[in-house]
């Protein structure tokens, strides 16, 4: 079944915040004009997106998606799998992700790609295919991981600080406080510490969900899949994006 696409300037911010590739910096020029055309967030938002978007326009390919492994893949706290910081490793995290599932196959979408269901540009992907009032509302949910990514990103002086400063105006709410203070507490490791970094990864053994022989069949496949470390996508693995166009 096919969804329409309703919200082009979430889809274009899903490419923004996907692993680079050559189709992505084809399709820069088209994502740059549907966000600079976009109401919704001030000219400051708008301007402060368009070095963003020439970085992947014109970057070279392999530079760019060292830059995005290194901010996205190897530091949790800018994680853009969002229940890393909402459930960290408890099994509450695997409830979830059967739940946003769920979500997704009851509203038509069928996410085609290798990354779990809580991956930022997944959701914002079907959140471009639902009412606006039911993606603002849950854009509203995450606003303090929002808040808490432009803190952490203005701190490495990075330009895609500005993709969640642009998620955080469209979500039109306050961060809760106490659960961004909670979040902005949590310790940054240097991303070239390679053995803090292992240390980090380590600290528990991850287990998605309840008993993975329950449930249906499409469920256990799916944390089965989670589990096993050898499915888990890395920079190179990624999948390409499709482009802005409605379809």
């Amino acid at each position: 079944m096919s969804v329409e696409l309703k919200d082009r300037t979430l889809k274009a911010l899903s490419l923004l915040l996907s692993y680079p590739t050559q189709e992505l910096q084809g399709a820069m020029s088209e994502i740059g004009g549907v966000l600079a055309s976009e109401t919704r967030l001030t000219a400051a938002a708008r301007r402060d997106l368009r070095p963003l978007v020439e970085a992947l326009r014109d970057g070279d390919i392999y530079d760019l998606q060292e830059q995005y492994v290194m901010l996205f893949d190897r530091s949790r706290t800018l994680s853009l799998n969002l229940f890393e910081h909402v459930h960290g490793e408890s099994r509450d995290r695997g409830g979830a992700m059967v739940s946003l599932m769920e979500t997704y196959r009851d509203g038509g979408f069928e996410p085609v790609t290798s990354e779990l269901p809580d991956h930022l540009p997944v959701l914002l992907e079907f959140l471009a295919t639902r009412p606006a009032n039911e993606a603002r509302e849950t854009l509203a949910d995450a606003a303090h991981i929002f808040e808490a990514l432009i803190a952490r990103l203005a701190r490495r002086e990075s330009v895609y600080g500005a993709v969640f400063a642009a998620l955080f105006q469209l979500a039109g709410a306050q961060a809760n406080a106490e659960a961004l203070a909670e979040l902005l507490d949590q310790p940054e490791v240097d991303p070239n510490d390679l053995e803090a970094l292992d240390e980090v990864w380590e600290e528990s053994e991850v287990r998605f969900g309840p008993d993975p022989n329950a449930g249906c069949p499409q469920v256990r496949d799916m944390l089965s899949r989670m589990d096993d470390p050898t499915t888990r996508p890395s920079g190179a693995q990624r999948e390409r994006p499709s482009g802005v166009a409605a379809e």
